[in-house]
């Protein structure tokens, strides 16, 4: 069977096993839900990662079934370089995020644990698919898990938090459908003429997309971005987050950071981008302009933010700025940066709510007034929350400094924005996060609190060593040999860039290289 299909398949195949486990054999559903994900992940790295030609710009492992002949709707799958790193950093993390569980979730362990293998189903399904009407519905799917994971086995206010969320994802997932049905009638009409008269294979449209009148490509640039940039989500769409943050247990808010909300900024590489560069063009300066904002908004929110978790949750909407910044300069750097900084964003802040959760099933409290002088009594634990902190904060050597450093330099050369604003104000960002996360680490780690509870903390056990170690090992890996990665996504992002430089100049600046060369 084909890898990639198998690679989906295995967790759609773990949420029906444990469907069928008894709900009071907790132990066996536990260490199924661990066995199924750690099976997906060694399976795309041995066939998936290791099987992938870099040298090419196209999509491999492609699989295509009719599923509906009426609309040319089929099961289309396959993955370029970026769509690869999005998969593997999906199946890296959910081994992580069940490990997390085994300490935070403590009530209907088997409807929980058939919610994660739904969701990484669908996160798979969401970077694999090249059918645009099966791309909506994984993106979907996505809602239903996502929804009871924080409604159910969240905080105080999650029912809040959770109706939030799916509100605002909801809204922008139908101006999406919208998108999808107005630009499959037109391609499949207006474009191929074929007996259906309309189409949702994504290959064939995004060859005819330059064919597509400006005045139509610009309506359906705004319906698909508006769905895309809520879900990053981006200045001044993002109120939803810092709630769903807040009341999310700690595996949903390491999953929400690290995974779901690249599903916005890959849409925005993969429709938006690739399907209308014209408009992508003409309306870039507006998102960057959003960008920088988010940037330092962000920022400044989380400076002021008395809960660790709100103060990183807030930190995601920083972060994500430079990812869209980069995104819309338009440059080989600037894309290869935003993909990189997608990857080191899941890493370096899913890490971040891991150590806000190993504090918090402790203590049972977030406030950082609550704590002091941590370093002391669990001097492990301050040493993984320093590595995640510097890696957020962009530290050299770790993972956050390559993204954040491309995205930068890809602002400050394009000739999309032919203005160094952009790149001077998101670097603002930067000091803004040295400021707001230095300062929680050294209140939290050496300030000064008498409450008796931290003298009895006890630091890292076995199973959080085993969260931990992974992620560590590549922050390191990433900030110390980011061509390891990225080499796998180049080719892709050249390829497109050369696309919209000759929409915009007439003339690419950079000539692919010959497969196997």
């Amino acid at each position: 069977m084909n890898s990639l299909i198998t690679t989906l398949l295995f967790p759609l195949l773990g949420m029906f096993i444990i469907l069928f486990l008894p709900k009071e054999n907790k132990r066996a559903i536990k260490n199924f839900a661990l066995g199924t994900t750690i099976v997906t992940f060694l399976f795309s790295v041995i066939y998936l990662m290791l099987g992938f030609d870099a040298t090419s710009s196209g999509f491999q492992f492609y699989f295509e079934s009719v599923w509906m002949t009426s609309i040319d709707a089929g099961l289309r799958f396959g993955i370029d370089g970026m769509s690869l790193l999005l998969v593997m950093l999906t199946t890296f993390l959910m081994p992580i995020v069940v490990l997390s569980s085994f300490g935070a979730i403590e009530k209907r362990e088997k409807e929980y644990y058939t919610m994660l293998m739904l969701l990484e189903f669908a996160l798979i399904g969401v970077f694999a698919s090249l059918d645009i009407f099966l791309f909506y519905i994984f993106w979907e799917i996505i809602l239903i898990p996502m929804y009871f994971i924080i409604g159910i086995w969240g905080g105080k206010d999650r029912i809040y938090a959770s109706i939030k969320f799916f509100i605002f994802t909801m809204v922008g997932s139908l101006f999406m459908l919208v998108a999808i049905i107005w630009l499959g009638k037109y391609v499949g009409t207006e474009l191929l003429q074929n007996a259906q008269g309309f189409t949702t294979n994504f290959i064939v449209i995004r060859e005819l997309s330059s064919q597509i009148p400006m005045d139509i490509q610009s309506w359906l640039f705004i319906a698909f971005a508006l769905s895309f940039l809520i879900k990053v989500p981006i200045f001044p769409l993002h109120t939803w987050l810092p709630d769903a943050h807040t009341e999310a247990p700690t595996p949903g808010s390491v999953i929400l950071a690290g995974v779901l909300l690249k599903m916005g900024t890959y849409g925005l590489i993969r429709f938006n981008l690739d399907l209308f560069p014209q408009a992508s063009i003409q309306y870039g300066d507006i998102i960057a302009t959003l960008a920088v904002i988010g940037i330092i908004y962000g920022a400044l929110c989380a400076m002021v933010q008395k809960d660790i978790k709100r103060l990183v949750a807030y930190s995601s909407v920083s972060h994500l700025g430079f990812v869209v910044l980069g995104i819309f300069s338009m440059t080989a750097e600037g894309l290869q940066g935003a993909i990189i900084q997608m990857v080191n964003h899941g890493l370096s802040t899913g890490m971040l709510f891991l150590c806000v959760g190993c504090l918090y099933e402790r203590r049972h409290t977030r406030e950082i007034s609550e704590y002091g002088g941590i370093a002391r009594i669990m001097p492990q634990y301050a040493v993984f929350f320093a590595i995640a902190m510097f890696a957020s904060v962009g530290l050299p050597l770790l993972n956050g400094f390559v993204g954040e450093f491309l995205t930068l330099v890809g602002a400050f050369t394009s000739p999309f924005y032919d203005n160094i604003v952009y790149a001077v104000l998101g670097t603002t960002g930067v000091i803004f996060a040295a400021v707001y996360l230095l300062w929680m680490w050294q209140r939290v780690m050496f300030g000064t609190c008498d409450h008796p509870k931290n003298q009895q903390l006890h630091d890292l056990n076995k199973r959080e060593w085993a969260m931990l170690v992974p992620i560590v090992i590549f922050i390191v890996w990433i900030g110390i040999y980011p061509k390891s990665f990225m080499s796998f996504s180049e080719n892709s992002t050249r390829a497109l860039v050369n696309k919209l430089e000759m929409v915009k100049f007439g003339h690419s600046s950079y000539v692919l290289p010959e497969a196997g060369k």
